[in-house]
Parts: C-alpha cells; sequence; structure tokens
C-alpha cells in the first residue's frame, strides 16, 4: 500500500507519459497500453504510446489505435525517441525484461524518469521505481483494471477503457478456456461488461475478422504443415518463410494456430515453428499439467506462462525441428508428469 501511494503521488500532477509494450503486441499488450492511456489521458495527463514493432491489424478498433507510434518504422522513430527522452512516467506493459522492447529497452534503462512495470509474467527483471506484478493473474490488463479500482477511480473507466481491457483478459485466457480462468477473471469481466464492454462485437473484431488469404493459410497449414507424434503426446506445425510469403502472411496472421495442434486428443504439447528472417519463433502451448514455460526456457531461450510460451532458435527450421522432437522423446517422463525440466 506504501509503493502504491507513493506511485498514486507521482501521477497526483499533469505529466508527460510514455507507454510501451512487447514485440508484436497482442490483444492483452496493445489492451492494456490503450486501457490505461485512455484512463491516464482523463486524469489530464499527456500520453504516448510507443510499440516496438507492429502488430495485428484486427486490433485496430481499441480507442487510440491511431495515435500508437510503432518505433520500427523510421518515419515514426523520431517522434518516439523524443516521447520517451521528454517523459516523467514511463509505463512498461505486459512484458518482464526490458530485452522483449528490442532497442527501446536500453533506452528505458538509462532514462531518468520514474519508470512502473505492470505485468503478469514470471522472472520479473529488476529495472523499476515501481512494479504491480502477479503471475496468479491472467492478464495484464486484469492487473490495469485493479489498480484503476485501487487508485479510487473505477468511474473513469468507460465503454473504450472497458473494452480494451476486456480484449486482453478474453485472449490471454483462451476465449475463458485455459487454466488460468480464475473466479477472479469472471469477476473482472462481470465489471467490465457492467461498464461497457460488448463481449460478442470484441470477440467478433478479434477472432472473426480474417482476410481469404489468412483462411487458405490455416487451411493450408493443418492439412500440410501439422505433423502428429503420437506417442510423445505432441503436436506442431513448422511453417517456412516460403509459406508465409505465398499466403501473403502479415502479422498476426499465424495467430492462435498453434491451438489447433494442442485440440487433439490425446495432445498435451503443441509448438508452432515459425521461419522468420531473424530465426526461428517459436509458440509452446501445453495441457494443465504440462510446464511448458520451463520447457521454452531450458532449451529455446524462452519462457512464459506455465501452459503458453515462447522461443526462439537460431538453427535451421530443420535443424530446430529435429531438437525439439528429440529433446521431448529425451524429457517426456518429466514433461508428462509437470515435473520442471532441467537444463542441460
Amino acid at each position: 500500500m506504501e509503493a502504491i501511494a507513493t506511485f498514486k503521488k507521482e501521477l497526483s500532477s499533469p505529466k508527460k507519459i510514455f507507454i510501451t509494450t512487447h514485440v508484436k503486441p497482442d490483444a492483452d499488450a496493445l489492451g492494456s497500453s490503450l486501457g490505461l492511456a485512455n484512463y491516464l489521458i482523463k486524469k489530464g495527463h499527456e500520453v504516448t504510446v510507443v510499440t516496438p514493432t507492429d502488430y495485428p491489424s484486427f486490433l485496430n478498433w481499441m480507442e487510440g489505435n491511431d495515435s500508437v507510434l510503432d518505433f520500427s518504422r523510421e518515419d515514426q522513430q523520431k517522434k518516439a525517441t523524443a516521447a520517451l527522452n521528454e517523459a516523467d512516467v514511463i509505463f512498461c506493459l505486459d512484458f518482464s525484461g526490458l530485452s522483449r522492447v528490442n532497442e527501446l529497452g536500453e533506452m528505458i534503462r538509462k532514462s531518468d524518469a520514474y519508470i512502473v512495470n505492470i505485468d503478469h509474467h514470471q522472472d520479473p527483471e529488476d529495472f523499476a521505481d515501481f512494479r504491480y506484478w502477479s503471475t496468479e493473474a491472467a492478464a495484464t490488463c486484469e492487473l490495469i483494471y485493479e489498480l484503476i479500482v485501487k487508485l479510487g477511480d473505477k468511474d473513469l473507466i468507460d465503454k473504450d477503457i472497458a473494452e480494451c481491457l476486456y480484449a486482453g483478459i478474453m485472449t490471454d485466457t483462451g476465449g475463458f478456456r485455459h487454466p488460468n480462468t480464475t473466479k477472479n477473471v469472471h469477476l473482472v469481466v462481470a465489471e467490465l461488461i457492467e461498464l461497457g464492454a460488448n463481449p460478442s462485437q470484441i470477440a467478433n473484431w478479434i477472432y472473426d475478422s480474417n482476410s481469404v488469404n489468412r483462411l487458405k493459410f490455416i487451411g493450408f497449414a493443418i492439412s500440410r504443415r501439422l505433423v502428429v507424434l503420437e506417442d510423445l503426446h505432441t503436436a506442431y506445425f513448422a511453417i517456412s518463410k516460403k509459406d508465409l510469403k505465398k499466403y501473403q502472411s502479415r502479422t498476426g496472421d499465424t495467430e492462435g494456430l498453434v491451438n489447433y495442434a494442442l485440440s487433439l486428443d490425446g495432445i498435451k504439447l503443441a509448438a508452432l515453428f515459425s521461419e522468420r528472417e531473424d530465426g526461428i519463433k517459436i509458440s509452446f502451448r501445453s495441457s494443465s499439467e504440462v510446464a511448458v514455460n520451463k520447457f521454452a526456457a531450458s532449451y529455446f531461450n524462452g519462457g512464459g506462462h506455465k501452459n503458453a510460451a515462447g522461443g526462439k532458435s537460431e538453427q535451421t527450421l530443420k535443424d530446430t525441428i529435429e531438437r525439439f522432437e528429440s529433446l521431448v522423446e529425451e524429457h517426456q517422463d518429466e514433461l508428462f508428469v509437470g515435473e520442471a525440466v532441467s537444463a542441460d
């Protein structure tokens, strides 16, 4: 409570505020950023939201989207840098380490601004002056809502803010299907609905806004790129740069694909390997008893939540897949009883 009091004092007068989130922002990252931004604007602050990279177009409906600066775009870097250098307060949302924001990370580390970290991932780096953090939260949007309430400003949450926050909670719980869907999640989203969030409209914007190319890509991936290892309770997709180019893939087009693999009967561990210019991006999902974040951290320079994690590889797609299959086979007794996986 003492820390929150100090934090509240920092925001007691109009400030220049810089908000950022992790690379390739998802609904929780952008929803928490814009939900918070819209709230702080109501409090009289000057707010700039900057993302390290672009994000899926199915998030463009969020209030404030038109003002977001993409630091990866040369034409927006100068303005974003100026906002960071002039900031009195910097909010770092939905990430636990400064490496998750690319070049912005070191710029934030060197800043004299008051730094705030709001997040629900494990093993937070100690870089913030104030941290509002809990791994028990399903989403950073859940924490943003709780923080606004603790600050005594629930009455400032309007329809736009409520919908941004609802979107992040909905997606980070897999549409309220994942094990992180707690009683508190339902209580919070009930409040957000009462405050104006429209669940069916938000689901439509996020889940039912497909391009023809994306649907064709998903069909191709399921029919041609899905590998099922029944004996290992594992399934995965291996998507090459050529595949992505063939279907003119855009940011967000692979979102949710890994869940098709996890939905198969008997599958407890699923993965999506996407070949990018800077290496292999990996998304892991698992059933409730499998700690996939430990596996990702031990072998693929990643981490995340117990049942939803990410990783990366600098090997070729073929070599990465071979290593993955070998590791799963080698550690299946540990993986599938939910015990920790030790690093080599």
